[in-house]
């Protein structure tokens, strides 16, 4: 198997439409490494991004894409329509992707997934997501308010998951296939609305 090429890191400028165009370059370039403008709060006003799934506020990631942050926000604009924030797209769900997100530092804010869909922050659809020293608060979705995970893989460490909500159930989480995995002493999955988790005993360590 040929290594995975490495890929340079690329600085993000503070603003919405910077964030989009680096995340559209890295996905059309095989992957890539975006570095974060410390303490920046990138506030999405609309979608920029399109599934079956519903609209997305960042370009759905398809390909290996670290974002490293420090103290960053990836919020939707309140007063925007609703859309979730992250999507992450693998070949198990769609077909010619690798989608692969590693974030350390963010916290995602605010999604709000278009019924009847699920995944208010993010939404990971047969990728993989690893999710370091952040977290997911105030997102809102028909099921899986912060995350939603179908036939991949989340790993979350020192990454807590409260103040979101579900219509139905996983107001923090919501696996329909896959695997959730957490770690760390601050990962907690607390103060969702109307469960942390689902369906009960999906996610280890999650009541």
């Amino acid at each position: 198997m040929a290594p995975t090429p490495a890929h340079a890191q690329t600085s993000v400028l503070c603003s919405e439409s910077a964030l989009v165009n680096e995340i559209t370059a890295a996905n059309a370039a095989g992957g890539g490494t975006l570095a974060l403008f410390p303490f920046c709060t990138y506030r999405i006003t609309s979608a920029h991004g399109t599934s079956p799934m519903g609209p997305v506020g960042l370009p759905p990631i398809t390909t290996p894409i670290t974002l490293t942050g420090l103290g960053n926000i990836i919020e939707r604009d309140p007063g925007a329509p609703p859309f979730r924030v992250l999507q992450v797209e693998g070949s198990a769900n769609v077909p010619g992707t690798k989608g692969q997100l590693d974030a350390v530092g963010i916290t995602v804010r605010g999604g709000s997934a278009v019924f009847p869909y699920p995944g208010g922050g993010i939404s990971n659809l047969g990728g993989t997501v690893a999710l370091r020293l952040s977290s997911v608060t105030g997102n809102t979705a028909v099921a899986g308010g912060g995350l939603y995970n179908d036939n991949g893989i989340i790993t979350l460490s020192e990454t807590p998951v409260t103040g979101n909500s579900a219509m139905s159930s996983g107001g923090g989480i919501y696996v329909n296939s896959g695997g959730v995995l957490l770690s760390g002493f601050t990962t907690k999955v607390s103060g969702n609305i109307p469960d942390n988790c689902a369906p009960s005993g999906s996610v280890g360590g999650c009541t």
